[in-house]
This record gives structure tokens, sequence and C-alpha cells, in this order.
């Protein structure tokens, strides 16, 4: 538990603050809603954000000018979850807005990859693509609802057929190509498409990746299509196969001459169908509507970010995690996104993203807390380039540990808000995280995030403050679900959220609300260690131990045993050329000691060759556990959604070697 009030890590720049979208919204809300209140200052505008949630996201559908073509009734016509109704009565077009105030010559994609190389899209050409690529759509039958997805790694492509199928009100999902056909299908051919958009393949750690066969093997797969498009990205011919449905040369589709029209649609029409990890089973569907995610990444883009027109974002990101439709959304606020095909950090290259982020004056850069990590272990220091234009480093993925916010400050820049968020592919944003306003203490999110009504309940559903407890929200948000899909009576939708806390979305995350007015993230409360009913939090143990730099990775998971006990190992990753000695064991048992709690000293440390993780990057903390509990891999985890297959085998053969000696066996 932290002491009351600490001092914090970063303090925002009091001129920079003043001159920030964060506090030009607070006076204007304050003036045209009529608060008397100072709403420049974050946690009052926060409260007025959740107390009236009617004004606030009024406010910022005014504020960020919504073109509506029918206009609202009301802002929030029924306020319940699930099935809140919010600004019932108005159509729109999340597409239209994308587009409308980019500069015609200015860029509004800058396509990277890891060798460096780049080109950019400008702002008519982009129009000018999706306007052409909309059309061949429309020939193809596509309209209101038809679904229409791609097999695409992050380039402008995939941005371009999204902002197409979006304009026809049509329904997009995408996923990145280091998925094996079969588990694209499995998210795909629940959506029944009509259209697939395939790319020749795609660049990872200087390798080509040839998925010509993987999208015909995908198309093959998806009984619904009427039309594959083929992009030509890495320059591989696409063979004279027979595809089972029409093949349109993506240089085709996208180069004619035709005028965008946005069909309008109701504020919660489909936008797009985004999927869960699926390690447990079929991938979820979750749907989200054209008004939801256009306010809410206005709100996360243009007020949590202050990004706006002359603004640059670098966000490492795959197709299939909600940062690439983040990545989309930053053409919202008339700010330049770039797109990055490749690893984070090639063997040849390994800073080439900070490197692309000072040669294209990036203002906000996007990662993950491994990033940081690898970047601090592996020596590499980023102020060798000219970073001087960013102002943000945004974290997001997992808890980033206290750690990295000097790491940042010494080799990024002593003037960068190190930005912690956390959020979910659920409401496709954040739920907590930092402001151009807000203090930054270390390993803390700084704040809950604008219009997220967040609390730490207790067992009883009780709020609260500087104590572990589940991550609540407690008021409706535009961004939540409107549906899964293929869940016509909303069951399997209240299941996961709602069933815990009824009429109380219940997000699955221990966290802890601070008395400052931080929030911190311990990791899932469905991995949660309880040992001798102390309830701790994995990410606590991580934190520690990923600083070592001995170690490069390392996973705990608590399992019960049939007998009753309770078993906490500790599974290490050990760095290059280290042995797992007893005397690394030792150091690593007192650094927990020392840096957690004695309580959160695990009964052994096992070494093993890596740590399974979601295609997205989570680490599988409960289909570890499982599987050495002996539970059957089909009941436990998709192959498929696992970045590193193999490994669920030895985790397997761990988990029987374990149970024949505590039997007896030899």
């Amino acid at each position: 538990m932290n002491t009351p009030y600490p001092e914090p890590f970063f303090t925002p720049d009091p001129a920079a603050s003043a001159g920030s979208r964060v506090v030009d919204f607070g006076r204007w809300a304050a003036r045209h809603r009529g608060v008397d209140a100072d709403l420049t200052d974050y946690a009052t505008l926060h409260r007025w954000s959740v107390t009236d949630l009617e004004g606030f996201w009024g406010a910022v559908w005014e504020y960020f000018d919504i073109d509506a073509d029918t206009p609202y009734e009301r802002v929030l016509e029924e306020e319940r979850m699930p099935g809140a109704r919010w600004f019932t009565g108005a159509t729109l077009n999340y597409a239209h807005h994308a587009l409308r105030d980019l500069a015609d010559d200015g860029p509004a994609i800058v396509a990277l990859d890891e060798t460096g190389s780049g080109y950019e899209v400008t702002g008519k050409r982009l129009r000018s693509q999706v306007a052409s690529v909309a059309a061949t759509l429309r020939e193809l039958g596509i309209g209101k609802g038809d679904r229409v997805v791609g097999y695409l790694p992050n380039t402008p492509h995939a941005i371009v057929a999204f902002l197409a199928a979006a304009s026809l009100g049509a329904v997009w999902s995408v996923c990145g190509q280091d998925y094996a056909p079969r588990a694209a299908a499995d998210r795909f051919a629940q959506l029944e498409p009509t259209v697939l958009i395939a790319a020749d393949g795609y660049l990872f750690n200087g390798t080509t990746h040839d998925r010509r066969e993987a999208a015909l093997a995908l198309a093959r797969a998806l009984p619904t299509l009427k039309a594959t498009l083929l992009v030509d990205h890495v320059g591989l011919p696409w063979p004279s196969q027979t595809y089972p449905s029409l093949v349109v040369p993506w240089e085709d589709a996208s180069t004619r001459t035709e005028e965008l029209a946005c069909a309008a649609v109701p504020f919660d029409h489909p936008l797009w169908v985004v999927f869960s990890s699926g390690t447990t089973g079929l991938p979820k569907g979750i749907v989200h509507g054209h008004g939801g995610v256009l306010l809410e990444h206005l709100k996360t883009l243009g007020l949590h970010s202050d990004l706006g027109a002359g603004d640059r974002l670098l966000w490492y990101t795959t197709t299939h995690w909600m940062m690439w439709n983040l990545v989309a959304s930053t053409l919202l606020t008339g700010a330049t996104t770039c797109t990055y095909d490749g690893s984070p950090a090639p063997f040849a290259r390994p800073d080439v993203l900070w490197e692309l982020a000072a040669r294209h004056r990036v203002t906000v850069f996007g990662t993950s807390p491994q990033y940081l990590l690898g970047m601090a272990k592996f020596g590499i220091d980023p102020s060798v380039h000219d970073l001087s234009a960013v102002r943000v480093v945004g974290c997001t993925g997992s808890a980033l540990p206290a750690s990295a916010h000097p790491w940042v400050r010494d080799h990024v820049g002593a003037g960068v808000l190190l930005a912690s968020t956390s959020g979910g592919t659920d409401i496709v944003s954040g739920f907590a995280g930092s402001a151009p306003t807000t203090p930054v203490w270390a390993g803390e999110l700084s704040a809950p995030n604008l219009g997220v009504a967040l609390a730490a309940y207790d067992a009883e559903g009780r709020p609260v403050v500087d104590r572990v407890g589940e991550l609540v929200v407690t008021r409706p948000m535009p961004s939540m679900p409107l549906s899964f899909w293929n869940d016509p009576d909303g069951t399997r939708y209240r299941d996961a959220y709602f069933a815990g806390y009824p009429g109380v979305w219940r997000h699955g995350d221990w966290i802890t609300v601070t008395s400052h007015g931080s929030v911190i993230v311990h990791g899932r409360s469905d991995s949660t260690l309880n040992r001798n009913g102390v309830r701790l939090g994995s990410a606590d143990i991580h934190d520690v131990v990923e600083r070592m730099p001995e170690i490069s990775e390392a996973l705990v998971i608590g399992a019960e045993e049939p007998d009753g006990g309770y078993w906490m190992p500790l599974f290490v990753v050990p760095a290059a050329g280290v042995t797992l000695d007893e005397a690394l064991r030792d150091r690593i048992r007192e650094a927990i000691r020392t840096g957690a709690s004695p309580r959160h000293v695990p009964d052994e440390i096992l070494g093993v060759p890596a740590v399974p993780h979601t295609r997205t990057g989570k680490k599988l903390e409960v289909p570890v556990k499982r599987l050495l509990q002996g539970a059957p891999v089909e009941q436990v985890v998709n192959p498929a959604a696992v970045d590193a297959p193999e490994l669920i085998d030895f985790y397997v053969r761990l988990g029987a070697e374990r149970r024949l000696r505590r039997n007896g066996g030899a």
C-alpha cells in the first residue's frame, strides 16, 4: 500500500499544460455548459464527467463538432448496463469524420517498416483511395451491415480498407498475417463475410514472410465470400491459382476516380468487430458502434493524448490488437498516423522505432512495458537520436513497472510524459491513464480517464481506497460493446461483465485506487495469487523479477492442490548466457522479499525456455495454471491463439512430472 500523497515522479510543465486541449476543453465546457467549477483542474473535470454524463458527453460532441446527418434527441435516454441508449435519433458516419479534417497536401499516413524506409499518403490521396475501394466494394454488393474482413499487416492498405467499408456502413474486422489461416478463420467465419482483403506477406526480423498460400487457405475456409481483394505489399507475384470467389487486384480496386459518399447510419450501427484472444475457446466477437467509437476516441486521442493537426503518432501494434484501432482513429483528430510493418526491435537495428520517431518528428510514441524493459536490459540508448519532438511515450498491454520511469527520463527526455494506460479490447479504449495536466507516480496510472466512473470494489461490492479491489465501472460509457456477435439474447455479454455485480461492469483486473487519485494495476483478478487467504497480484512479482538483468521474463502462478495445499512457483527465463543456479535463485528471492513482501516469495523458482503469451502479448497465467493442474489442453487453451504453441506441451509435461513426483512415482 502506498503512503498517502507521495511525491509524484513527474509533474507537467504548467505552461505546456495551459495550452493543452484538455484545458481548453475544460474552459469551453464550463462556459458552454454553465458549470460553476474550475474544469481546467483534471480532478474537477473528471468528477463532472462521471456525475453529469449527459453534460460531459454532450460537450464532447459539440467541442469536436460532430457532423450528424440527423441530430440527436437526447444524449443518454436509458442509463443502464448493459443496454444504455446513447444519442438516440442521431445518424452519422465514422469514416466521414476520419477524413474531413485532413490537409490535402499534408501527410495523413506515414507508412514505415523495420528497414527504416517509408512513404507518405497525403490527405487527398487517402480520400481518393478510400472512395475508390468503397466504389469497388459497392459494386461487389457490399452495403450496410455486410461484413468485410482483412488479413493484413499494419500498413496503409488496412486503414484504407477499413474506412472504405465504414463509409458504406459495412462491418469491418481484421487480423494480422502471423495468424495461421485456421486461427483467422475461427474469427472471420463467425461473421460470414462477403469480401476478404489479403496481402501477399509481411516483414518481421529481417525476413519477408510469404502469406500467399495462407491467404488462399483462408479464402477457402470462408464459404460466404463473393470476392477477394489481393494486396501487393512485399512484392511477391500472386500465383494463378483458383480462388473460391472472384479475385480483384488491389491496384485495380484502389486507383479508380470516384467521389466519396459516406452513408448515414444510426449512432449505434456496428462499425467493427474486434475479437477476444480466444485462448480458452472460440474467440468472442465484440461489436462496437460508429458513434460510440467516434466520441470515445476523440476524447482519448484529442484530450488525453493531446493530438491535433501537426502532431504525429507512432504506436507499435499489430492489426489484431485494439491499439491498431486507435492508430486508425488518430485521423479523427487531424493528426498524422504512422503504420509500421516489422519487428519492434529487429536484430539488425533494434532501435529502429526510435530512429524513425526522430526522423519523422513523432510527438506521441506508443509501446509496451516489455519493449521499454528490453531496451533498458540490452543497453539501448534512444537519446542518440533527436527525440526532441516526442512529448508523450504511451505504454499499455500490461502493468508498467516503476523502474521504467527513470529510464525514460534519462534515455528519452526529462520533459517527456510517460503515460501508462490500462483498458481493453472490450471498450476499445482505456479505463485509466494520464493527461497533459496530471502528475505521474512511478508504477501508477495517473487517474481514471474522463467519462469513466471507475472504482475498486471489495467482495461485498463496496468501493475501497488504498486497498486492492476489483476494477469496476459504475456508469455506462458510449464505447461499451453493443453486443457480442452471435449472442442474440445477450447472455454471454451479461455473463462476461455483469454477473459479479449486477448493473456494474466488472472488468476482471485487480486495482488499487489510491488516496491521491491514481490507479495501480495488479493483474488479472482471475489469476490472482491467494496464499493463505492473502490475495497477491502477480504483476507485483513480475515487476521486481523482470528488473533483474539476469532475467528476461517471469511468470508466477498459484495452483490449488488436490490435498488442499497451495503451490506458488515462479517460472523464469534466464537472459542469454545466464545460468539459473542457487545463487541466482537466492538473489531472486531476496529481490522479491524486499521489493514486494515476504508473502510474495515463491515456493519454487524454475527455469523455463519461454513464457507463453496471447498473440497480443498478454501472459497466459490462467491457462498455464490449469495445464499444471492437469486439465485437458482442449478445455484450457486454443493453441492457435498462443504466440509459441509448442510451449503448451512443455507446461503439460512439467505438470505431469510434478504430479508423478507428488504421488510417489519415479
